[in-house]
């Protein structure tokens, strides 16, 4: 044998036998990601789904940072997205772009967005908040701004901060991290904390069905299930399910099993809000007119933001009613028994403040004994009091408790909005405007997406985009 060619050989013998605990011959050795590095075992699992590439020359490169073209293959390979590339809608990103399938999917399903000036901005690299907000987009975790989807990160052992105690969420992610959090996401057995329990129960409907080590078919099998098996679906992964059945775990296509809901994650959000009834009552009306200054009175306020509130949730699934959609008079015992009659979820009365003072405010019941809902009505004051101070940039005159009868006798999470006081001209200016009648509706709409996006764990995203 030659020198030449035994010398190569060696070194490629060298590379497999030092290669990653795990890694089989389908997947890439990168000649700068050793057995000893952190983030090996990660890597070398993706780079097995075919979810991660090297170089050419073999090389990963695992402090390069990452990308928002990368992010969107990465993120896009994962959940099985067609990478075909295409046209897309950015002036930036042309057909010729490595990623321009990924990253068109990956908009079309509201995991990554665009610049308001036409731009994807492919080469910008991506920071550590965006990176947290786009996995808990592409995996439904929940979280809708940076702050909770790093809360969400953190809470289920997907992300850990950095070695000063913060996250670093506006310093650039480099490949090795990303990796680390990919894999964390679709695999629960890279985890912190491994601790899953089942969302829901399936049947395998085919006669046999591969158990694999990850959403593709590149991952090898780890076991074999048989037609008419039940098992426990952990968690989704584009079209691919996290199941659990007599001692294993592994990834198999959800084509193969019966009796789950939908396993796309809109179609999820979908069926959720179908289930939800939101009760929007504007205090006062007819002759009992409310707080009455600067030639406006409380009552038409109060109407006028509701039908806004109205018209935002129209077209999104969840069911919405008004204790009155008029100028009438509906006693306090009378929007009660229609928020219980009408099966309501939750309930937020609008309200407009008077008494000299500026800012808004948000009352809820704290006491469990008539109204059981203290904790989920504080949280719903909370998140729509957030919202509205932002919108109108008003004083925050805090969530406060409130030993009101709308609160009080109700049987489902409630709340009542202080939008602001009447009787002073700054506050009366925006209370009597079209426009700022409009941002306050919308506050209170995602001030109420908030809330369940916090309750359900779902990715509420697209309901999010229709306002922002």
């Amino acid at each position: 044998m030659r020198k030449g060619v035994f010398v190569a050989f060696c070194l490629l013998l060298a590379a497999v036998l030092i290669g990653p605990v795990g890694h089989t011959s389908a997947a890439p050795y990168f000649r700068d990601v050793g057995t000893t590095h952190r983030a090996a075992k990660e890597i070398y699992y993706l780079a097995q789904g075919k979810m991660v590439q090297g170089s050419s020359s073999g090389y990963f490169y695992p402090s390069k940072n990452v990308t928002r073209a990368e992010a969107a293959a990465i993120i896009g390979r994962t959940l099985n997205f067609d990478g075909t590339q295409r046209a897309t809608k950015f002036k930036d990103v042309g057909k010729g772009n490595f990623a321009s399938g990924y990253i068109q999917e990956a908009v079309e399903k509201n995991i990554i967005s665009g610049y308001n000036d036409g731009t994807f901005r492919p080469n910008q690299f991506v920071t550590r908040g965006e990176m947290a907000l786009l996995i808990n987009r592409a995996y439904s975790l929940g979280g809708n701004t940076i702050s909770t989807a790093i809360q969400q990160l953190m809470a289920k052992g997907i992300a850990q901060g950095l070695a000063d105690g913060t996250f670093g969420q506006d310093q650039p992610i480099i490949r090795a991290d990303f990796a680390v959090f990919i894999a964390r996401a679709i695999n629960p057995k890279f985890r912190v904390h491994y601790q899953f329990t089942a969302v829901q129960q399936a049947t395998v409907n085919a006669s046999t069905l591969n158990v694999r080590q990850g959403p593709s078919t590149n991952f090898s099998t780890v076991a074999v299930l048989k037609k008419g098996e039940k098992v426990e679906i952990l968690h989704i992964v584009g079209n691919w399910a996290y199941v659990r059945a007599s001692g294993i775990e592994g990834f198999v296509h959800t084509a193969y099993l019966s009796g789950m809901s939908p396993s796309n994650p809109t179609d999820r959000l979908l069926q959720y809000v179908k289930t939800q009834t939101i009760i929007i009552d504007p205090g006062h009306g007819d002759y009992d007119p409310g707080a009455v200054a600067n030639g406006l009175k409380e009552k038409d306020i109060n109407l006028s933001v509701a039908l806004k509130v109205k018209s935002l949730f129209e077209d999104t699934g969840f069911r919405i009613a008004l204790t009155r959609e008029k100028d009438v008079f509906v006693p306090l015992s009378g929007r009660v028994d229609f928020a219980k009659k009408m099966n309501g979820d939750i309930f937020v009365s609008i309200h407009t403040n008077s008494g000299g003072g500026t800012g808004t405010e948000t009352y809820y019941y704290s006491a469990a004994a008539t109204n059981p809902y203290v904790e989920k009505s504080k949280k719903l004051a909370q998140c729509i009091q957030k919202r509205l101070v932002e919108a109108w940039n008003a004083a925050d005159r805090g969530v406060k408790k409130g030993d009101l009868h709308v609160l009080r006798e109700n049987n489902m999470p409630a709340v009542l909005v202080e939008l602001g006081f009447i009787d002073r001209k700054e506050d009366a200016k925006k209370l009597g405007s079209s426009y700022w009648q409009g941002e306050a509706a919308k506050a209170i709409y995602l001030g109420i997406l908030d809330y369940y996006a916090s309750e359900s764990g779902l990715n509420f995203q697209p309901l999010y985009d229709r306002v922002q």
